[in-house]
């Protein structure tokens, strides 16, 4: 292989990780705003409330899990 082909291939590998990186940084930092608006709401709204709304929503979850059919590869 010509060494012209290993710096491009070196160059277009750097290139790659750097979008890595900054894709990562950038799902981190939603992570935390993500978790401080749930925070915020549920400060906002009582840990009674929260508890209700958690429990719910583990309700849907199993109904949604128990009324899909198991579909078979062929």
């Amino acid at each position: 292989m010509k060494e012209s082909k290993l710096v491009d291939m070196q160059r277009k590998v750097e290139i790659l990780g750097s979008a890595l990186k900054k894709a990562l940084l950038k799902i981190n930092a939603l992570e935390e705003y993500t978790q401080g608006i749930l925070t915020s709401f549920q400060i906002h709204i009582g840990k009674d409330e929260w508890d209700k709304i958690v429990e719910q929503l583990k309700d849907i979850n199993k109904r949604e899990h128990v009324e899909q059919p198991v579909e078979k590869g062929d």
